[in-house]
């Protein structure tokens, strides 16, 4: 029997989770919700439907996960623990500082109904997460360091969007370099967020709208850009178009820790990512969680997880028996 995958919200995350659904042989894409007029929107998938969200209570028994596609600025922390008491739903909410909040919202709306709910799934939070749970594991005398970028980050341009007088933004976190070379090196060094990252932000105003007042608004908003040097471009949607319209990213953990009776043995443990799709790797992260929801809620799991939560082989569409001979 194939997992039955519904989607709500169809922008960039939407349209990449219906790609990897249809490149996962044990899914099916069942529907696509929308806050649209659903007859504008047209997705690749042919006899799909195509629905309102409204039109999301009457589907409760005919979809087995809902991949939740909005942003982590606004949508998310309303729609997951409300989509939660209706289905099994995974999300990919980024805001690290507000996840234990998050967590809380979603556990005690999927609890209450029975559903397994997996919430700030992707690169990071999510496979980086993973990275830094392991190594910390492994080299429990050491330091962290993650550096994201060069690259788009979706969540942040999200956030700049829903700014009152901008039409259309994209933002890039930029590693700084010296720092990213210290830690290879294996330096240790002590580095403050503003330390590891600069953010650039591309943004196209809406007619009339106060510059001043926008440039404000993005340096001063918490958890994304008030601890950061951030440099702001005002630019024609033209230009956008034209020079900004990539999603590439990436990025890199690391653990530097020490072994030995005297503490003599230094190791470093390097994870990286190099993305030309930013959500096309999330989505295809998003739908092998679906599959790990599917199992977990199948043998009576309830309540909020993370990726942290769920055993690796839950992940994979194969077998044990495969996964012990060909990637063990």
């Amino acid at each position: 029997m194939s997992i039955r995958i519904g989607i709500l919200g169809y922008g960039n995350l939407g349209r990449g989770v219906e790609l990897a659904v249809r490149a996962a042989h044990d899914m099916v894409l069942t529907a696509v919700f929308t806050r649209r007029d659903p007859a504008t929107v047209k997705i690749q998938t042919e006899g799909v439907a195509v629905l309102s969200t409204d039109d999301v209570y009457n589907w409760t028994d005919k979809i087995d996960v809902m991949i939740l596609c909005g942003g982590s600025a606004t949508d998310l922390p309303e729609q997951t623990p409300k989509y939660a008491k209706l289905f099994n739903v995974v999300d990919s909410f980024d805001t690290h500082a507000r996840i234990p909040e998050h967590f809380a919202n979603v556990d005690a709306a999927a609890k209450d109904a029975g559903k397994v709910a997996v919430i700030s799934c992707g690169w990071d939070p999510g496979m980086f997460s993973l990275a830094r749970v392991y190594s910390n594991a492994i080299l429990p005398d050491g330091n962290d360091y993650t550096f994201w970028g060069k690259g788009v980050s979706q969540g942040h341009s999200d956030a700049i969007r829903r700014i009152k007088g901008v039409k259309n933004a994209k933002q890039y976190t930029i590693p700084v370099e010296s720092a990213l070379e210290a830690v290879r090196s294996g330096k240790n060094p002590e580095l403050t967020t503003r330390d590891k990252h600069t953010r650039e932000c591309f943004v196209v105003l809406e007619e009339g709208a106060d510059a001043a007042a926008v440039e404000k608004e993005i340096k001063e908003m918490p958890n994304y850009f008030a601890d950061y040097d951030t440099t702001v471009h005002f630019i024609s949607e033209e230009e956008l178009l034209e020079k900004h319209s990539g999603m590439a990213h990436g990025g890199f953990v690391f653990r530097s820790g020490k072994t030995g009776v005297d503490k003599q043995h230094n190791h470093i443990i390097e994870y990286s990512l190099k993305l030309d799709s930013n959500p096309e790797f999330t989505t295809s992260v998003l739908v092998a969680v679906a599959r790990a929801a599917y199992r977990m809620s199948s043998e009576g799991m309830t309540g909020c997880k993370t990726m942290l939560d769920i055993p690796p082989a839950y992940l994979s569409d194969k077998s044990g028996e495969e996964l012990r001979a060909h990637l063990l």
